[in-house]
C-alpha cells in the first residue's frame, strides 16, 4: 500500500496494527486451547476469579472489532487505489466482492474444521471470518460514497441493532438462520452481520482520515485520539444509563461486570466502547512507530498476511493441542503466554515466508489469502 504510487512505502501503521490484532488473537486462541478455565467458562456469561484471567478474556473482546475495523479500512482503500489505477467502478467493486466471498469460503471449508484439528468437516457454521467477508461485500457497495454516508451507515447499524434484538423468533425453526445471520447469536453464528458491519463501516470512515484527509502523522495521531476518547466517553454514558444499549447488568462502576457487556451478539455499549479502544490502540501504534519504529516493525510481518496467520495458527493449535490432546486445557494464565511464545517462534517465520511469496506471486489464490 502506498500513497497511490508504486515507489512510495506502505502505510506501515496499518500493517503493524493488523499485526498487533493478529498476535492478540493468537494469545486469545492459546488461552482457549491451553487454559483450564475453559472447562467451565461460558462465553455468554463469563466469571473470572483473578485479574489475569479477566485480562486474557477481555483482550479477546478487542480482536474482532479490530479485525472488522481494519477490514473496513482496507476495503475502502483497496477500492480507491484500484480506481486511481484506472479500473472502473464495477471492476473495483467486483474484486472486493470476490475477496469477501472468498473469506466466507475459508470459514466454512478451513476455519470451522481447524478448531477440532480437522477431525471432521463442519461447513454449517458462520464465524468471524465469514462475517468479515459479508461485511466486506456490503462495504464494497458503499466504497464510492462520501465518508459521511458511511458514518451514517455505521451509526444506523449500531443504533437499530438493539431494537432488532427484541424480535422474537423460534430457535428450533428456519427462523434461526436469518435472525442469527443478521441480528442474534447462537449455534449458527456468534457474529451477526448488522452490528459487525457497523464496525467495518466505521473503520472505512477512519481510513478516509488516516489515508487521505490527515496528511501528517501528528494530525493522524491527534484526530484518532480525540475520536477514541470521545467514543469511550459516549460508551461510558450508555453503560451508566443501564438502559438502551446494554444487555448484561453490572454491579459497580469499573468492576469486571462493567466492562463485560455482551459480545455475542454485541451490545451498543460494546460497539461504541471498542470503537474508542481501537482508535486509541491505533494511535499508540502510530506514536511508537514515530518514536521507536523498531519496536513495532516486527508486527508488520503478521499484518501483511493476517488471513494466513489466522488460518494457519488455528490449524496448528487444533491439530497438536486439541486433536492430539497435547496439554489441552491443562494450564492457566502463564501457560497461555508460554503457548504464545512457542507459537510465535513457529508462526513468524511462516508469515515472513508467505509474505514474500504473496509479494512475488501473481497467482489468484495466493493473492486472495
Amino acid at each position: 500500500m502506498g500513497e497511490v504510487t508504486k515507489k512510495k512505502p506502505r502505510f506501515l501503521f496499518i500493517d503493524q496494527f493488523r499485526g498487533l490484532i493478529g498476535v492478540m488473537m493468537l494469545l486469545g486462541h492459546c488461552n482457549y486451547f491451553l487454559n483450564s478455565v475453559w472447562h467451565s467458562l461460558d462465553p455468554l456469561d463469563p466469571f473470572f476469579a483473578t485479574f489475569g484471567q479477566f485480562s486474557l478474556r477481555y483482550m479477546g473482546y478487542l480482536c474482532a472489532p479490530g479485525f472488522l475495523f481494519m477490514n473496513g479500512a482496507m476495503t475502502w482503500y483497496s477500492y480507491q487505489r484500484r480506481r486511481k489505477a484506472g479500473q472502473g467502478d464495477r471492476q473495483a467493486k467486483w474484486h472486493l466482492l470476490q475477496r469477501g466471498l472468498f473469506l466466507v469460503l475459508v470459514q466454512i471449508t478451513w476455519v470451522n474444521s481447524s478448531w477440532g484439528g480437522f477431525s471432521s468437516f463442519k461447513p454449517e457454521h458462520f464465524g468471524i471470518i465469514a462475517t468479515i467477508g459479508l461485511a466486506m461485500c456490503c462495504l464494497a457497495l458503499l466504497a464510492n460514497t462520501r465518508w459521511q454516508i458511511r458514518l451514517a451507515a455505521a451509526l444506523a447499524a449500531f443504533l437499530i441493532h438493539p431494537l432488532l434484538l427484541k424480535i422474537p423468533y423460534n430457535a428450533d425453526s428456519w427462523q434461526i438462520y436469518p435472525m442469527q445471520l443478521l441480528v442474534a447469536a447462537g449455534d449458527f453464528t456468534k457474529y451477526p452481520l448488522i452490528p459487525w458491519f457497523g464496525l467495518g463501516a466505521m473503520g472505512s470512515v477512519l481510513a478516509t482520515g488516516w489515508l487521505e484527509i490527515w496528511k501528517t502523522p501528528k494530525k493522524r495521531i491527534t484526530m484518532t485520539l480525540i475520536i477514541g476518547f470521545a467514543a469511550l466517553a459516549i460508551a461510558t454514558a450508555i453503560r451508566l444509563s443501564r438502559g438502551y444499549g446494554n444487555i448484561f447488568p453490572f454491579s459497580e462502576f469499573f468492576q469486571y461486570s462493567f466492562f463485560l457487556d455482551q459480545k455475542y451478539p454485541p451490545s451498543l455499549y460494546h460497539n461504541i466502547w471498542f470503537t474508542g479502544a481501537v482508535c486509541i490502540m491505533m494511535s499508540l501504534i502510530m506514536i511508537l512507530g514515530e518514536i521507536i519504529p523498531r519496536l513495532t516493525a516486527w508486527l508488520g510481518i503478521v499484518g501483511r498476511v493476517p488471513l494466513f496467520f489466522y488460518a494457519v495458527h488455528i490449524g496448528i493449535l487444533g491439530v497438536f493441542v486439541k486433536r492430539m490432546d497435547f496439554h489441552y486445557r491443562e494450564y492457566a494464565v502463564l501457560g497461555s503466554f508460554v503457548g504464545l511464545a512457542v507459537m510465535l517462534v513457529v508462526m513468524l517465520p511462516l508469515a515472513y515466508w508467505f509474505g514474500g511469496v504473496k509479494r512475488r506471486s501473481k497467482n489468484y489464490l495466493i493473492q486472495m489469502i
